[in-house]
């Protein structure tokens, strides 16, 4: 089953973590090993991009993270704003890199997608001979790059709001505005702090840029503000149920209908965190599965009426972590997968589980991307 997977931090990996996408997630785990890495995250890796190419991931939205903080005590994070704007572009070189070598496709316009899609998909997943894990040898077009929509997960690298602009022409498609904490354009996960001006401002330009706003990460008081002040188009990329994960991270049920009445959809995350009620890093054991995803997936439809139009995937994979802290049935990301039968098993149709693996995600960016 094709993915279209609406949050994957693959610079973040290339970059800050200095992986090598380009290998099987075998050979990340053995190099980190044998270096005695032990930062969390470290040795336990889901993806690569071999490993998203045997998952059938023909697209995602991938980030520009760079977020700032006044303490810094792991791998990522930036303590001012023109080093995460300067690491921001980093991650954007990564990205022109890999596409360089055949392994990435910027998509920046509907017919980008479309195109990419079709070209991916026309001949089914067995078509495109097999991939190459070497380092030293490209994948090439020939056997289809993955096509990737440039978001923004926390606008810190954004000096002023008309920098947006220059991150919109480099092909910046969807941005959220905050992260963890609080930053220079609101509260984020974890706070209780609405907007500031600057978003006030930020927001009108992307509006008139027609770049979609992910609500992912807002405060509460921050979601409300946007809602309030943000015509364009919204979505949800990596966010679960706050009735059945009960912590500030997740959407309440009014949050989760504003998104479905605002034609917006929600990426189901499978980050632990986000799924299993109460867990501790460091302290839980990995009792959810994937079954507690399609709970997630099972509570968006109904608060939808009935609908499957406005959940898909959202991963949040190799976000800062690995399978150390991912449902107990997922150690790489070909597992994902696994969703499908269990579906079909909960009384999805064939048709609603494609409708939530890539179609809800395709027909939104369709819609949402300039011509």
């Amino acid at each position: 089953m094709w993915i279209f997977d609406a949050h994957l931090d693959l610079a973040l990996n290339g970059v800050d973590w200095n992986r090598d996408l380009r290998q099987s997630v075998d050979d990340i785990r053995a190099q980190e090993t044998a270096l005695q890495m032990t930062e969390k995250g470290r040795r336990n890796n889901t993806l690569s991009f071999p490993e998203l190419r045997v998952a059938q991931v023909p697209v995602c939205l991938t980030t520009l993270l760079a977020r700032q903080e006044q303490s810094i005590d792991h791998s990522f994070g930036w303590t001012s704003p023109q080093t995460c704007y300067a690491m921001a572009h980093a991650h954007l070189a990564y990205y022109r890199a890999m596409e360089r070598d055949g392994y990435l496709k910027m998509l920046k316009t509907k017919r980008d997608l479309v195109s990419h899609w079709e070209h991916y998909t026309k001949s089914g997943p067995n078509s495109i001979e097999p991939i190459v894990t070497s380092a030293s040898k490209p994948l090439g077009q020939a056997q289809a790059p993955l096509g990737f929509i440039l978001t923004m997960e926390g606008a810190d690298p954004i000096l002023t709001p008309e920098t947006i602009y220059e991150f919109h022409e480099a092909g910046l498609r969807a941005l959220g505005l905050t992260h963890y904490g609080t930053n220079r354009y609101g509260g984020g996960t974890r706070s209780e702090v609405g907007l500031s001006l600057d978003a006030i401002e930020l927001l009108k330009h992307c509006e008139k840029l027609g770049i979609t706003i992910d609500v992912t990460h807002l405060s509460d008081v921050a979601f409300w503000q946007v809602v309030k002040r943000f015509s364009g188009r919204i979505h949800a990329s990596h966010q679960n149920a706050r009735a059945i994960c009960d912590w500030q991270r997740q959407f309440s049920d009014d949050q989760i209908r504003v998104v479905i009445e605002r034609s917006g959809v929600l990426g189901i995350a499978l980050d632990i965190i986000m799924m299993q009620n109460g867990y501790v890093r460091g302290l839980s054991k990995n009792e959810a599965t994937l079954e507690r995803a399609v709970d997630q997936i099972c509570h968006v439809r109904e608060l939808a009426k009935g609908s499957i139009a406005h959940v898909g995937l959202g991963t949040d994979l190799d976000g800062g972590y690995g399978c150390e802290q991912t449902p107990a049935d997922l150690h790489t990301y070909r597992d994902v997968q696994k969703l499908a039968p269990l579906m079909l098993a909960r009384g999805f149709s064939q048709e609603d589980i494609q409708s939530v693996f890539f179609g809800n995600w395709l027909r939104f960016f369709q819609e949402a991307l300039p011509e």
